[in-house]
């Protein structure tokens, strides 16, 4: 049985485990579609945040918002590839989530998404909060509780 008395989990901050804003694909809201897309496909990612000329969070961009933008009726239109911006396609209302906030909010915002962005109160792009970290972490506090439980 789990104890509830160990509460360091739920106290460590987004700082200690998002991933820095140097380590993350992005891309900026007026790059061609083609550009995001050749983005999404070399680093094997399905979706990247997309950022102003500021650095500035603005949304994520996927390779299924891409696809979706070129399908025309009769066939795939690749030409609006490098007619079309990021910004056109992009989904824009995203939670976010900042450095100073707590572990449990940020598993509650990973549930249903890859990763969460980090950004400041002016919301300048610092990283990002994976469900890979949250879930490594999960499964160490599970694992070491475990063994406390056990002893």
């Amino acid at each position: 049985m789990l104890s509830t008395e160990s509460t360091e989990i739920l106290e460590t901050k987004i700082s200690d485990l998002m991933i820095p804003s140097e380590k993350v694909a992005h891309v900026q809201n007026q790059n061609p579609l083609e550009h995001a897309l050749l983005v999404l496909v070399k680093t094997g990612y399905s979706a990247v945040p997309v950022l102003d000329a500021n650095f500035h969070f603005e949304g994520i961009v996927s390779k299924t918002m891409i696809i979706e933008s070129i399908l025309g009726i009769e066939r795939i239109e690749v030409e609006k590839l490098s007619k079309i911006t990021v910004s056109f396609v992009m989904e824009k209302d995203v939670p976010t989530i900042r450095k100073d906030d707590t572990f449990m909010k940020g598993l509650k915002l990973v549930i249903n998404r890859p990763f969460v962005c980090v950004v400041d109160e002016s919301g300048y792009f610092d990283g990002i909060l994976t469900r890979r970290v949250i879930l490594k972490q999960m499964n160490r506090y599970l694992h070491e509780n475990n063994k406390k439980d056990t002893e």
